[in-house]
């Protein structure tokens, strides 16, 4: 499984605006495409000093499916213009890691399960 991780600041005065762009459009749309192997997002702020930091988690279950997100040029964010209007600044490149481990909700499924719903 691979994670994968950006940041992105805005100005106080933009924060709010910015997440609900994000929970409204930019991660309903991402969820819609239906990209296989796209396992979810989840979305942190942080205030830090004079600026609203925002860091994304994405988890997928291969690089294939990363490439399929974001293109053949992976690292290179994904940022929609409306996004980019309302960000101070952000990671020019999104970092990928392999999943190691994780608990309750975080852990990947178990090798070569197939997923099941209860």
């Amino acid at each position: 499984m691979i994670t994968r991780i950006w940041r992105g600041w805005t100005t106080a005065a933009n924060a709010d605006a910015y997440q609900t762009l994000l929970l409204t459009t930019i991660i309903p749309g991402i969820v819609a495409r239906t990209i296989p192997g796209f396992r979810g997002i989840r979305l942190d702020r942080r205030t830090v000093i004079d600026e609203v930091e925002f860091a994304t988690t994405m988890l997928f279950d291969s690089m294939d499916a990363v490439i399929a997100f974001a293109g053949v040029d992976y690292a290179t964010s994904v940022v929609p213009a409306a996004a980019r209007a309302v960000l101070a600044r952000f990671d020019a490149e999104a970092s990928h890691y392999e999943l190691v481990a994780g608990l309750g909700a975080l852990a990947p499924p178990a090798h070569g399960a197939a997923d099941t719903k209860p």
